[in-house]
């Protein structure tokens, strides 16, 4: 179980060696509401189908920049010679391995520590951890606790940086097991524009884990387009929380692909609080082995005229177990919504699980709102069509499952990252 006299031991010690990076007033708040939730359980509703407390059954370490620049090298996803490349390791923010295309009046990247105690401070202070409001779970006041070497990106008002951005979260598992709390706030400014992909790598053979938040404000007219990508060990799990704010009006589109891990859990947390916000969230999970992937989506509309759409689609196969929980809010103020929502799935295995929730909060009287789910199988007159002209069958399962995913696969606009997943699924559907 987690060590809570080390943690106490090792909170106290960070404070008082970062007491005056302007960060301590949010670690204080969040050791404080870990002390009193601690770990969630089964009991917990938004943690029922995933358990986390046996990940903290083994003493992780807190391990150091150890990752050369010849490592990253084989890591890096294509296009990588055209994108601004941010990097962690075991969850701190590497300058050294990272590197930025785009010049200074375009974007800014600092520590989280420089940014909250210079021009940027009344931004960090402001927007640095509202997502707690929303998660009120220990793993993620455990990551508020120990914001330590975190990142801040601004983008500059009426800027659209020439090179995407590529976020590389790296945990070196090669000596011992490895626990890593990677921790960034972005502002992308009124009338920017920003492309940012997420990927995750563990190294090594030892067990990972990886504990993460990026939180992102989205100012007025300004346009994002995020992408994650988790493609990681069967030895290696993480939770990893996404929360979007729409400060004004804008627009927000965003892909999740999960293929392979141990226990992945993704928070996808959209804040519409400016009028006429748009949003867009798909997700594609296609799991094998034993990997468990949990996808929790909350689209929160907090003003009138917003309109956001949803689509997650889903594949299980062997012992993995899938969980999707959707949750959309409509607040008294939001009339004349518009928000939709979708999620789809196929067995493969009658070993395999599915557990999928959609949900509906409504305290408005003029909106038009619509969830549904569905589990199934692979259509046997399609197979059978496929089969009857000369395709062998698991040729033919893995066409079907191709085209069940290209509806999400589309919406990658970066043609390199959607050539780039398109390979990585044709590979993992294909193993047999």
């Amino acid at each position: 179980m987690i060590d809570l006299t080390y943690l106490n031991d090792r909170f106290e010690h960070l404070q008082q060696v970062s007491a005056d990076d302007g960060i301590a007033g949010v670690r204080k708040n969040s050791f404080d509401s870990f002390s009193k939730t601690g770990l969630p359980t089964y009991r917990t509703e938004d943690w029922k189908y995933t358990s986390i407390g046996n990940l903290f059954d083994q003493s992780f370490e807190q391990a150091g920049h150890t990752v050369s620049l010849a490592d990253l090298e084989a890591l890096r996803m294509p296009g990588h010679h055209k994108a601004n490349e941010l990097v962690f390791v075991n969850g701190r923010f590497d300058a050294a391995l990272s590197n930025f295309l785009s010049t200074d009046d375009e974007l800014i990247v600092l520590s989280l520590k420089d940014a909250a105690k210079g021009e940027y401070k009344d931004l960090v202070a402001r927007y640095l951890n509202k997502s707690s409001e929303y998660m009120k779970d220990g793993v993620h006041a455990l990551n508020g606790a120990f914001i330590e070497e975190g990142v801040f990106v601004h983008i500059h008002k009426g800027k659209t940086p020439q090179h995407p951005l590529y976020i590389y979260h790296i945990l070196d598992g090669r000596a011992h097991p490895v626990m890593a709390q990677p921790r960034g706030l972005i502002y992308i400014d009124k009338n920017s524009r920003l492309q940012l992909t997420e990927t995750y790598v563990t190294l090594g053979v030892s067990d990972s884990f990886c504990n993460g938040v990026l939180e992102v404000v989205v100012d007025q007219n300004a346009y994002v387009e995020y992408y994650k990508i988790q493609n990681d060990a069967s030895n290696a799990s993480q939770v990893s929380t996404t929360h979007i704010t729409q400060i004004g009006r804008s627009y927000v589109h965003t892909v999740t692909v999960t293929l392979n891990g141990g226990v992945v859990r993704n928070n996808m947390n959209l804040v519409l609080d400016a009028d006429g916000n748009e949003t867009h969230l798909y997700g594609l999970y296609l799991l094998k082995g034993k990997t468990h992937a949990d996808n929790h989506t909350m689209i929160d509309n907090r003003q009138p005229n917003c309109f956001s759409n949803q689509l997650y689609k889903g594949i299980a196969d062997d012992f993995s177990t899938a969980v999707f929980n959707g949750k959309i809010m409509v607040q008294p103020d939001a009339q004349k919504t518009n928000s939709f929502q979708s999620n789809k799935n196929i067995l493969l295995s009658d070993n395999a699980t599915i557990n999928t929730k959609p949900q509906l909060e409504i305290f408005a009287d003029d909106v038009k709102c619509s969830h549904g789910c569905t589990v199934g199988q692979l259509d046997e007159e399609a197979l059978f069509y496929l089969r009857a002209r000369g395709i062998p069958k698991e040729k033919a399962e893995v066409l079907l499952l191709q085209a069940y995913a290209a509806d999400v696969l589309t919406h990658i606009k970066p043609m390199a990252i959607r050539a780039y997943v398109e390979k990585l699924i044709y590979e993992h559907l294909s193993i047999v």
